[in-house]
């Protein structure tokens, strides 16, 4: 069995990651590691909740201890572009963790004043995370520099397509070193993502964990057929149930989160929103009410949700159902880790049954239907569920979904850049 001690680390962070009670490493850090070390470009295929942080971060830190040098001002040794404010805050306080060497680690997204970051940037930096939108109005005030730049990381690709971000990316890779090192994550690999990749990655290795279309094991999957008048309802009274312990509920829309927070208020049910409206320290008490336990049920968008890392959540509900099918394998693997068990409820309205039907073909199962008491069901589904695997095509392909990207605009708005 593959220990971190195997891996080629340098001994002062095996202490550390010791210390941080990390003893095996996870499939994609085994394999993906070794690869960084030797200083190969990497394409990592891998969903939330593999591990993929300490994969890139672990190897990167390494390097930057061999080679240390005094930060030089306004510029970056590592740049690390994820899509939302909580993901690049999530990455950074990691590196902050595994850097026995204390680097010199800062964060820089939206919601937060910008003449604070600047003044971090004005001294320079070992590894800076940055959303790409906040990170291209940094270059554009001159407040930054990419040309120093040794690696970069690409992380959730799949969210920065779907938002609008990648022609923003793009222009940013063109200012950093042509010889850097480049990793890219992405959970899927449509093929924008595909094409990004072959254009910015030399001979890259490539890490493949967990198919997207893959399901947790231990994730027990439910629909409920409702009418949408009636979502709320039935999810108020779907918590009732003293076992729905700690949930996340993802809907479509920012103010559809803040409806559903406002009806669960009205029942007596500890709720916060997050999502890409709320200001930075809204969020960050959202999520720490949450983490602690005051706040029994998190409604969140997709992006806002993107770097929520809360252990022990016991059901993950899909209140509306998302368009993309892959998504919907990304919202219920916020449950069942670390070996617990989870449960996973969908409430689809008939609207949404071609959704239903894309994602019971994408993971190949049948979602056990449910009824909630005291609610009628929707109308029965006026098509066959579940179609066979070569039917996957069309309109309603999750691949054809993904590739419909809002402007980059309307994602700075929603994730803060």
């Amino acid at each position: 069995m593959t220990t971190f001690n195997d891996l080629g680390l340098a001994p002062p962070m095996l202490a550390t990651l010791a210390a941080e009670g990390y003893s095996l490493p996870t499939p994609i850090q085994a394999q993906a590691i070794p690869a960084v070390l030797a200083g190969r470009d990497l394409l990592g295929i891998a969903q939330t909740g593999t591990g993929k942080t300490a994969a890139f971060a672990l190897p990167l830190l390494h390097r930057l201890a061999a080679r240390a040098r005094p930060p030089v001002p306004l510029t970056c040794r590592v740049l690390v572009l994820a899509p939302t404010r909580e993901l690049a805050a999530q990455i950074a306080a990691s590196f902050t963790t595994y850097g026995a060497a204390r680097p010199r680690v800062v964060a820089i997204f939206g919601g937060v004043d910008m003449r604070r970051q600047e003044r971090a940037l004005a001294r320079g930096v070992d590894v800076l995370v940055a959303t790409p939108g906040r990170l291209a109005d940094h270059v554009q005030q001159r407040t930054v520099r990419l040309d120093a730049v040794e690696a970069v990381v690409l992380d959730e690709v799949d969210r920065m397509l779907d938002i609008g971000f990648v022609h923003v990316v793009r222009r940013l890779l063109k200012l950093t070193p042509a010889a850097r090192q480049t990793l890219l994550f992405s959970a899927t690999l449509p093929t924008e993502i595909a094409a990004l990749a072959a254009e910015i990655l030399r001979d890259p290795v490539r890490v493949t964990v967990a198919p997207v279309a893959t399901t947790a094991e231990l994730v027990t999957q439910r629909v409920v057929h409702v009418a949408q008048a009636d979502k709320r309802a039935a999810l108020a009274s779907l918590l009732g149930d003293p076992a729905l312990r700690r949930v996340i509920v993802f809907t479509r829309t920012k103010h559809g989160a803040d409806r559903v927070v406002r009806h669960l208020d009205g029942a007596g049910i500890d709720a916060a929103a997050i999502h890409g409206n709320k200001s930075q320290g809204q969020r960050e008490r959202a999520l720490d009410g949450f983490r602690a336990g005051r706040t029994r049920v998190l409604v969140a968008t997709d992006i806002a949700a993107r770097g929520i890392d809360v252990d022990q959540i016991s059901h993950v509900v899909n209140f509306d159902l998302p368009e993309v099918a892959e998504t919907y394998v990304h919202r219920i693997g916020r449950t069942a880790r670390a070996g617990a068990s989870g449960v996973a409820i969908a409430l689809c309205d008939p609207s949404e049954r071609g959704s239903l039907r894309a994602i019971e073909t994408l993971t190949r199962q049948r979602l056990e239907v449910m009824a909630v008491p005291g609610l009628p069901p929707a109308p029965a589904a006026a098509v066959p569920r579940c179609p066979p695997a070569h039917a996957r095509t069309g309109a309603g392909h999750p691949a054809v979904a993904l590739r419909r990207s809002r402007p980059v605009k309307a994602a700075r708005l929603a994730t803060g850049r």
